[in-house]
């Protein structure tokens, strides 16, 4: 029988900002009491977490786990392991997969293993199209409440017509659909092959009322039109990822790290990013982790497979290079790793009595450098290795149990 836990004098980062400290009391994997100092109930083991703060877990709105379909890259357990160490408690997976959970019977092969393998939660995506080829729209009512979302991410809805019934019926089910934005018929390192189909897509979803979702924004003029639709009312959110927001096209190098789609873009789109951020234009910071095998990456820039790791390196590079240089407080960015993602996609979840024990510990003074030899990931691919950092994940709790602990 697990035991009951006290967590005691750590600083609270809850939906009413960063309290300086508190204790929070967990029993039967739920949270019980958090209050500015509780009692010890008899047969309860107290945790001493003075100097650190202690967050609702993580969630990650954009992951690849690989499995079924290429488990040389990533399975479930591993990427499940990583997000845990990264002190992710909900990840949301995306759907390129083999095969494309496309309908209840081949999502259910990816529920099952997630059900037997994953240490955290991990809610599948389904995609917008069958076997994800941007034809023919899925039976969105067949997979409501199996999937967290819909998308065809690896891929854009190339033609207008698709992404209006799309929008059609996920808004008949209030479904949300998350979008890789992408013309094919221009090359990746033009930023209108990213703006372009935004712009198609805020028009589509204006005239639905979709609960629209853009994945992985990269570019300003991309920040610009959520921005607008935003205050016209559009039911549109976004997200970006840490490698956007901290590199520019001058720190990439003719190495495989440095390849992912969409590119890293110019100083200009990283500072929109930042300010969209900071505005609340932009929602969410996902990782889009997505592992490949080292021979994958390995062919250079132009010949590597496109795709990073980040969930085990994203809180400490950004705390690092955005919190401690004064472009982003701490409760911004705690804000947009748990209590908006969640809040967006109806993951629930907060720091607060009743909710499921889902915790992360922070040692905010931790300072050590990157290596991607030591990941728990099958990738190992990224443009932060060697990088000097501060901030720690020592533990994460799913459910009150503990999913990764490392106090040394």
């Amino acid at each position: 029988m697990e035991r009951n836990l006290l967590l005691k004098g750590a600083s609270l980062s809850t939906d009413r900002g960063i309290l300086p400290q508190g204790d929070v009391l967990v029993a039967g994997g739920v949270i019980r009491a958090v209050a500015e100092t509780l009692p010890c109930p008899a047969g309860t083991d107290v945790i001493d977490l003075s100097g650190k703060l202690l967050s609702y877990g993580f969630a990650d709105l954009h992951v690849h786990f690989r499995e079924p379909g290429a488990p040389q890259k990533e399975t479930i357990r591993t990427g499940a392991l990583a997000a845990a160490r990264g002190g992710y408690t909900t990840v949301c997976a995306m759907p390129n997969l083999n095969p494309a959970p496309d309908s209840p019977e081949t999502l259910a092969i990816e529920q099952a293993i997630i059900d037997r393998d994953a240490c955290v939660e991990v809610l599948p995506y389904a995609t917008i199209t069958l076997g994800r080829l941007g034809g023919q729209v899925v039976d969105m009512a067949a997979l409501k409440g199996r999937c967290v979302a819909f998308s065809d991410d690896g891929s854009g809805v190339q033609h207008d017509e698709v992404m209006l019934e799309a929008m059609r019926r996920a808004a008949e089910l209030d479904c949300i659909l998350a979008a890789h934005c992408e013309d094919n018929t221009l090359p990746g390192s033009d930023p209108k092959s990213e703006w372009g189909p935004i712009a198609r897509d805020l028009e589509l979803a204006a005239k639905t009322g979709c609960r629209y979702h853009i994945c992985h924004v990269s570019s300003r003029e991309s920040v610009r039109l959520v921005r607008e639709a935003k205050k016209s009312g559009v039911r549109v959110t976004c997200e970006t990822a840490p490698h956007y927001l901290l590199l520019s096209e001058a720190e990439v190098r003719d190495e495989g790290r440095f390849r992912m789609n969409p590119p890293i873009r110019s100083a200009e789109d990283r500072q929109a990013l930042i300010e969209g951020l900071n505005d609340g234009t932009i929602d969410a910071i996902a990782t889009d982790h997505a592992p490949h095998t080292a021979e994958e990456k390995s062919r250079g820039f132009a010949g590597s497979a496109m795709g990073i790791v980040g969930l085990e390196v994203a809180f400490p590079v950004l705390y690092t290079k955005l919190v401690l240089e004064e472009k982003l407080t701490l409760e911004r960015l705690l804000d947009t790793l748990c209590a908006t993602p969640r809040r967006i996609f109806r993951l629930g979840g907060a720091l607060r009595e009743g909710e499921r024990a889902d915790l992360t510990v922070l040692d905010l003074n931790a300072g050590y450098t990157i290596d991607s030899s030591r990941f728990l990931s099958k990738g190992h691919s990224t443009p932060f290795d060697g990088m000097a950092v501060r901030g720690a994940v020592i533990l994460t709790w799913k459910d009150g149990r503990p999913v990764w602990k490392d106090l040394a």
